[in-house]
């Protein structure tokens, strides 16, 4: 199944092709709008040339942080996520030979690829959990308890990113993630 959350067929392509991308785009979703974030990786192949995380990784850090912040940049703190991409691709080169793929076919259970995910740079427990439920409902990569460590993420729904396949996904997705601030707004009001 071909991945869709950049809404950009060539950048959608390289999220579907190479692992390393799809792990990356995942690390650049924060404070920005996940299709910029996942648009992230074909940026940096098509100006970098690979995505190979071990080329990445011993690249010069301020001529990569100026090719990722270079407009339109990768992120909109573009400098600072050059800087967590680099970090990323060590530990993929390091942990698992440079193949970002055996972070989930190496797994052995949804708990153990949580543990794998938690200990990349960049991915805190709520990334973690997304991406458990990204691999699962759009690479069907489900290893035993992988809905356990999901949580809600694994729930059928429009919740997070992993239940993005199309825009009009991409809308309900982006609905639920306003609905939700509203409501923990009103709560934390209330108190």
């Amino acid at each position: 199944m071909a991945i869709q959350i950049a809404q950009d067929p060539a950048a959608d392509q390289v999220l579907s092709a190479d692992p390393f991308a799809l792990l990356v785009g995942m690390l650049l979703d924060q404070q920005c709008p996940m299709e910029h974030a996942f648009r992230g990786p074909a940026k940096i192949l098509d100006r970098f040339g690979t995505l190979d995380p071990a080329a990445i990784a011993t690249a010069e850090p301020d001529a990569f942080a100026d090719l990722c912040a270079t407009p339109p940049a990768i992120h909109r703190y573009g400098r600072s996520m050059a800087g967590r991409v680099q970090a990323l691709a060590q530990v993929v080169v390091e942990e698992y030979d440079g193949d970002a793929s055996r972070i989930w076919t190496d797994a052995k259970s949804g708990e153990a690829l949580f543990a794998r995910l938690t200990a990349l740079p960049g991915y805190g427990e709520q990334k973690a959990k997304i991406f458990v439920a990204l691999l699962a409902k759009q690479l069907d990569v489900k290893p035993r308890g992988w809905t356990t460590v999901s949580g809600d993420y694994s729930k059928k729904g429009y919740r997070s990113v992993a239940d993005v396949v199309d825009a009009d996904s991409l809308k309900k997705v982006r609905d639920f993630k306003k609905a939700a601030k509203a409501e923990a707004k009103a709560k934390a009001g209330q108190s």
